[in-house]
């Protein structure tokens, strides 16, 4: 039924939508940025959302739909960064408040790998909460973590030596 039909009761689309951005937005921003940089990965969210409001019949009614817009964030960002870097280099004004050598890093792992390690380290996401936005298992989720860690450790040059 498409929305504009008698059959749909507008205010129900827009109350269920509405709470889904509330419980949905705040971790698919946090992941977007994450894999993107922070103003793609705003852009990405808005691109989502935006998409899903105009499809909210469809995409409610999917198994993840948190999932899909992921996605459809993802597939937004990668089209709008082409030959732009991730995390741009700091300016002589601008001190960077990390690491120095951990934005190309970071910028060199594969997208899912900094996605995970985003997640996980940088913003405290358990390893189910990942799994569920990314719609992966749990030990796939490990498995880019610690290969992700891996290459981040080598690439800033320490140790996991504790």
């Amino acid at each position: 039924m498409a929305r504009g039909s008698p059959l749909v009761d507008q205010d129900t689309l827009t109350e269920s939508f509405t709470e889904f951005v509330r419980e949905v937005e705040p971790r698919l921003r946090h992941a977007l940025c994450a894999a993107f940089g922070a103003d793609a990965g705003r852009d990405a969210t808005a691109q989502a959302l935006a998409y899903g409001w105009e499809h909210w019949e469809r995409v409610s009614a999917m198994e993840n739909p948190a999932g899909y817009l992921w996605g459809v964030g993802r597939n937004h960002a990668r089209r709008a960064r082409r030959h732009r870097p991730i995390f741009p280099e700091a300016t002589p004004d601008r001190t960077p408040r990390v690491e120095p050598a951990l934005p190309g890093g970071l910028a060199k792992l594969s997208e899912r790998q900094r996605t995970v390690v985003m997640l996980v380290h940088g913003m405290e996401w358990t390893l189910s909460e990942v799994s569920e936005l990314l719609g992966v298992s749990k030990s796939t989720v490990q498995t880019q973590l610690e290969r992700g860690m891996a290459k981040l450790r080598k690439e800033v040059g320490v140790s996991d030596e504790r």
